[in-house]
Formats: structure tokens, sequence, C-alpha cells
């Protein structure tokens, strides 16, 4: 008979691919949990919490199908709301477990909260085994310690390409034993959360289902049934609609999928298909989440800070009224608007729109970055904390951009991608 392990879900809610659900299976009888913290729902002194209700009620969607997917093999799991450093090790006094397993998180509050778990799990005598599946390579295989890291794209990029192989997928575990002896709890709503109920808009490009059921379904249908892949350089900075872009980065926020089993499927692709600069592309920008990750593995806090990375002073102001207006779709600039009344309406918006509204809060505003990069963390539904804050950093001048910074041009940007007004007109 097997001892019993706790399986803390986190970033990583599926059963693909899922390294550290099929290690734990493979040596204990498993007890998964997934805590929704309360410090995510809490109000800043910005006026509004870290975690908004678009990200949340996807997160709560995913669980639902996590849940149902761990039943249909036997399992099932356990939710709490609460601090998981004080939760888990309740949770694991209670079904007597001598380990627990958990995906390797990356950024500070993350890490901050591993530590003081492990501690209060170690004066139990119970193990904490944290294992990395965040990236799509690994950092055990890439060719630099993690102080070593380039701090250039590029430089990262063509080392990691011509070093690097990508692991294999990790399988779906078939049969997993009953979770018994415990309270399972409920799923919780957004209300009991503290935060409002979504509505869903019609003028949204998509009208996203968590799970991994629902982004197995996206990548079938924009690879397969659309064969949208093959041209996706090319319309990839749109603005309008579900298909200039994949839209798969809401299942990889929370890990409903692995950046492996996109890698994977676009291999298969250009095997079966087409191979080009556009399936590449996909591939190109897996790598660059792959970079902000390895960046803020090796940077830690700093990411966060005005500063950044860098050793710029910051000369942006702390300034409400204006940041308000911003926030709020009310500048003098109506294609700036028409994006901050698509995220706030929607919770998304496109990569080339989020690039334009913060150049334009922090160029031509002059409002401190940080607060843009935190407004976004509430309010997108694909947020991910390296990505958003090094791609906020990059266009202050103060991340991983040797230019010091980029400032875009809103009205050329307007010009370019939104020429006969359809946008600015489906978002006014």
């Amino acid at each position: 008979m097997k001892s019993n392990a706790i399986v803390w879900f986190r970033n990583d809610l599926r059963l693909l691919d899922n390294e550290t659900l099929v290690e734990a299976a493979a040596n204990f009888d498993i007890i998964p949990v997934y805590i929704f913290d309360p410090r995510h729902y809490k109000t800043s002194n910005l006026g509004f919490t870290r975690t908004g209700s678009f990200k949340t009620k996807f997160i709560i969607e995913t669980l639902a199908q996590l849940k149902s997917d761990l039943q249909k093999i036997g399992s099932d799991l356990v939710i709490r709301i609460g601090k998981p450093e004080i939760l888990i090790p309740a949770i694991a006094k209670e079904v007597n477990a001598v380990k627990v397993y958990a995906s390797k998180e990356i950024t500070y509050d993350e890490i901050i909260i591993e530590a003081a778990l492990e501690a209060s799990l170690f004066k139990n005598g119970i193990a904490l085994k944290l294992i990395w599946q965040q990236t799509l390579f690994h950092q055990e295989d890439v060719p630099w310690p993690i102080k070593q890291v380039p701090d250039v794209f590029t430089q990262f990029r063509k080392e990691a390409e011509s070093t690097v192989k990508v692991r294999a997928l990790f399988q779906k575990p078939t049969k997993l034993p009953a979770v018994t002896n415990i309270e399972l709890g409920e799923l919780p709503t957004l209300s009991q959360l503290g935060l409002e109920e979504t509505v869903n808009d019609k003028r949204a490009v998509l009208d996203f289902e968590g799970g991994e059921r629902a982004a197995n379904k996206r990548l079938d249908n924009y690879f397969w049934k659309q064969d949208l892949l093959k041209n996706y350089k090319e319309t990839r900075n749109g603005l309008v609609g579900a298909d200039y872009s994949s839209k798969l980065s809401p299942w990889l926020a929370v890990g409903a999928i692995s950046p492996k089993t996109i890698y994977y499927e676009v291999k298969k692709y250009e095997k079966l298909r087409e191979n080009n600069d556009s399936t590449y592309w996909l591939i190109f920008e897996l790598l660059w989440r792959d970079f902000f990750k390895f960046m803020a593995k090796k940077h830690g806090q700093k990411i966060f800070l005005e500063n950044g990375i860098s050793s710029l002073e910051h000369t942006l102001k702390n300034d409400a009224a204006t940041f308000e207006l911003w926030q709020n779709g009310k500048t003098e600039d109506e294609f700036i608007n028409a994006n901050m009344n698509e995220l706030r309406m929607s919770g998304f918006m496109s990569n080339r729109g989020r690039q334009i509204v913060a150049s334009y809060l922090i160029h031509q505003l002059k409002v401190n970055w940080t607060w843009g990069a935190a407004w976004f963390e509430h309010s997108l539904i694909d947020y991910d904390p390296c990505s958003n804050w090094l791609n906020w950093a990059y266009i202050a001048g103060v991340g991983n951009d040797p230019r010091n910074g980029r400032e875009f041009n809103v009205e050329s940007q307007r010009v370019q991608h939104d020429p006969k007004g359809k946008y600015v007109a489906l978002w006014s």
C-alpha cells in the first residue's frame, strides 16, 4: 500500500503533460488540491484587486473541467480558500500525507509562499517537491546557469535553439485512487471571492471557456479545422475577430495547456500540412514567453519595481486622475480608448494594442508604468506575470530593450492596423 501525497495544483491545471502529477502518482496515492488565495482578491492601494473577474471566472471554469477529468479516472479535487502555506500543512496532517508535490513557480510572491510552505512542512516531517514545468525549454537543459542567461532575446533564442531539445510530453494518468476521508469543498462563485459578475460582450474576440478540453478544442480549430496557422505571421497583429491570432494565451496562463503541447502540435502541422515562416513564428512567440520566464527567474523582484532591471532613474508620475482616464478609455485619443474599452469590457486586448496603450501611458501621459502593468494584471484573462511585467518594462525602457524603451506613434499605428476605423467604431 502506497503512502499519501498531496498534489498542489497551481498554474498547471491539466492532465496532459503534467510532470508533477505523473511523478507523484507513480510513487504515492495522491490527493489533488487547489487553493484560492484571498491575497489575489484584496483591493490594492490603486483601488482594484490583483486578479479580476474575467481571469477568475476562467480559472473557476478550468477547475470545474479539471475536477471532472480527475473524477473520470477515479480521483477528485479538494478545493479551499485561504493561504496555501497555512492550509496545505493542515490538509497534509488530515490525510496523513508524507510529501507535497507542486509545480515550481518563478515570481517573487510565489517563491516567498513556497519558502514559507516548505518551512512549515519541514516542522512536521513532510517533504516538498517542486518540479519545473513552466517553459518550453527546461531550466536544466538551457546552456547557461540562471544568473548568466542572456538579457537580450536574440542571443537567448539563438543559443537556446541551437543547443536545447524540447522534452517529450508526459501522458495523462489513466487511473488514480479515490480521494477519501476529507471534505472536498466547492468551487467558489465570483461574489464569494468579492468580485463582480462578468457580462458577456458580443464584441469580444472570443467567448473564452476555461479548461483543458476547451484549450485543445481551440488548438484543433485554429490549426486544423480552419487551417489558420499557415498565415499566423501575417495576421497576428490584427485587432478584430477570433482568428487573427491563436488566442491560446488564456489557457497557457493557467496551465490548461502546456507550451510543449503547442510546440509538438506545430511540428505535427509542419509535417502534415505546411512548414513556413508562420509555423515557426508561433514557436518564436513561445520562445519570447520562455525568455521572460527566465528573466523573471534571473532578476527576481526587480521586474516589479519602477526602475525594473535597469539602472535608469524612473521619472514618471503617480498621477491618479490621468491614470483613471486611461483606465476607463476617456483619453484624448479614440484609438487608445477603443483598446482600453475592449480590455475593460472583455478581459482581452490584442498584443499590438497592449504595446500601443502601454506606450501611450508611459510616453504621452508620463504615468508610472507599474500602475499600467498592475491594471493589466487585474484586467487580462490571459495575465501572466513574467510576460506582462517584462513587456511593460521593455516599453518603459527599464527592461530588456537595448534601445531604452519603445515609443509607438499612435496615429501611424491606427492607420496601419485600423485604416478603415472598424476597430474604433466597434469599441467606441
